[in-house]
């Protein structure tokens, strides 16, 4: 663990978290008023939001069946994976191949408490606490050493998550791909992608509100050029960087934003 990174164990229902307001976007019921509060706050200036989050999660099974299916990836490790619903990683992977194996990161003591529950039978699966930033601690622990074998290709997942990371030359988010993909081998793939805004009003409005509202669980809303520079030394795999809807589609009548206020951007890249 970083210096600073002390993470805590205790769920404070009192304070919206990322994970939580995610979890009420997408129909669960492992949230708190605070949350709804905040979640209800946040869809006056983006009211697409909900919409988003939902094909943001479309997106993750998605891609996680590319990966197994035409790929051939059987490790997956999933950074700020949010609380566990419907079709969840290591359901996707191991609904290939029931030899997958996954290991979900996130911060949220309640994401730890919810998944261990639902993967308490599953010896293929494990959830651990870090800070995503983390590299080390997440790439030493026993867990990750125990189902990894980083010698052999893996699924990197930081989907949704890079907006809730600061900027800063040695911990933010190009920094953090830069960090991981050094330690990958050859033909891994590193999915990532961020909410991202062209309007400046949006960007600042709501990174200022989840900033408060989280109290400082927070990055920023950037732009696609900012997601651009995370893939740097990646080979980029069609269709190349896209609002995350269109990454190749399982059909055209998926549910489309009514508004572009702001958008899910990025993409999937092979470890040359």
């Amino acid at each position: 663990m970083r210096p600073g990174r002390e993470l805590s164990r205790e769920i404070d229902a009192t304070v919206p978290t990322a994970a939580r307001m995610y979890d009420y976007y997408l129909g669960g019921k492992d949230n708190y008023a605070a949350d709804r509060a905040a979640v209800e706050e946040l869809d006056k200036v983006v009211p697409s939001t909900r919409v988003l989050a939902v094909n943001n999660r479309r997106f993750l099974q998605r891609v996680v069946r590319v990966l197994a299916e035409d790929f051939g990836i059987r490790q997956f490790l999933d950074h700020g994976s949010g609380l566990p619903t419907q079709d969840n990683v290591h359901q996707v992977a191991q609904g290939i191949d029931p030899e997958s194996r996954v290991v979900y990161v996130d911060n949220d003591p309640m994401v730890l408490v919810h998944g261990r529950a639902l993967l308490d039978q599953n010896d293929r699966t494990a959830v651990i606490q870090a800070d995503m930033r983390d590299t080390e601690g997440i790439f030493s622990h026993p867990d990750t050493k125990r189902l990894i074998d980083f010698s052999e290709p893996v699924g990197v997942l930081f989907v949704s998550v890079m907006h809730c990371i600061p900027d800063s030359d040695t911990d933010g988010p190009p920094a953090l791909a830069r960090r991981v993909r050094e330690r990958l081998a050859p033909g891994s793939l590193m999915v990532m992608c961020q909410l991202v805004s062209e309007d400046p009003e949006v960007r600042d409005y709501v990174t200022d509100f989840m900033d408060t509202t989280t109290q400082g669980n927070w990055g920023r809303v950037r732009q696609e050029q900012d997601v651009a520079e995370l893939f740097e030394g990646l080979e980029i795999l069609p269709p190349g960087l896209v609002e995350v809807s269109t990454w190749r589609p399982d059909t055209e009548v998926a549910p489309r934003q009514q508004t572009r206020e702001w958008i899910e951007f990025g993409g999937v890249a092979r470890v040359p």
